[in-house]
């Protein structure tokens, strides 16, 4: 089954791109026509490499790895945070902070600040403060929950990036350059198309766009993440079948009553008598 269909993607205006006056010469082979001064991207194309796109953002899903959203352009800042928060992946949508990767350590720093400051706002310790020194503290954490609120639980680098607009995401795509990482992006023909790894031709400019195409790569994510929780149940129903029942210990042997010892051949009459009558008496 497509993650997307034909219909979902002109019904978004993904297939709008920008005019023809303001393009990158690149994106040539993606560009279907022109019509009144604007390119009209090729929906064949981006419905094959928007499949491609999901199928790698799956993998990394199922290997267990995290992919970073980045949109900070006004049109994606909400899908990014909804999508991203669905699916439990980190995001950045305000504002890339130079070094979110490539300097993990001092980001870490501040993430651990955050942290703090949120501990002392819900013990109420922030209360007990002076209220200059109160103000400053609540506007410190306010500013690190806009520009990190989104990678409070990035543990480390993440295994991708997504950025939805590469022409204004190129600080964050020269820190995934430099550290290696896979980028898949939403394309638009006033971009570099060599920029990203996996290239999904569209348009970046429309809300309904940016929504439909985060929101298929979320949905992919979040079919990898279902795939290897199905996956580690099986094993673990297999893994119950396969190991032995324990076997019932034997009950501890119970002295016999002496009427049970008494022989067949004796009467009950012949029998001597006992505190202790057995329930059934032997027929004569």
């Amino acid at each position: 089954m497509p993650v997307v269909s034909m219909r979902e993607l002109l019904e978004a205006g993904v297939h709008f791109g920008h005019q023809t006056r303001r393009w990158n010469p690149k994106m040539r082979r993606y560009i279907f026509t022109e019509r009144g001064g604007i390119y009209i991207i090729d929906l064949q194309q981006t419905l094959e490499l928007v499949e491609q796109a999901a199928a790698f953002v799956r993998n990394v899903a199922e290997r267990g790895g995290s992919v970073l959203f980045v949109g900070t352009k006004k049109q994606g800042q909400d899908a990014v945070e909804e999508e991203a928060t669905r699916v439990g992946m980190p995001y950045v949508n305000h504002r890339w902070l130079g070094g979110l990767l490539t300097n993990w350590r001092t980001i870490s720093e501040r993430l651990e600040r955050m942290h703090e400051l949120r501990r002392l706002r819900d013990e109420g310790q922030l209360e007990l403060l002076p209220p200059k020194e109160r103000i400053t503290m609540m506007n410190e954490l306010e500013k690190l929950e806009t520009n990190l609120g989104g990678v409070t639980d990035m543990k480390g680098v993440p295994d991708a990036i997504f950025v939805v607009d590469l022409r204004k995401e190129q600080l964050a795509i020269r820190e995934a350059r430099r550290l290696g990482l896979p980028v898949v992006a939403l394309v638009d023909t006033n971009c570099d198309p060599d920029d990203a790894d996996y290239v999904i031709p569209g348009n970046d400019d429309a809300i309904r766009s940016c929504s439909l195409i985060v929101r298929v790569i979320a949905n992919a994510i979040e079919a990898g993440k279902s795939k290897v929780t199905a996956e580690e149940m099986a094993a673990s129903a297999a893994a119950a079948e396969v190991e032995p029942a324990p076997e019932a210990e034997p009950a501890p042997d119970e002295e016999p009553v002496e009427a049970d010892r008494a022989p067949q051949d004796e009467s009950p009459a012949d029998q001597t008598p006992t505190d202790q009558v057995p329930e059934e008496v032997p027929a004569e």
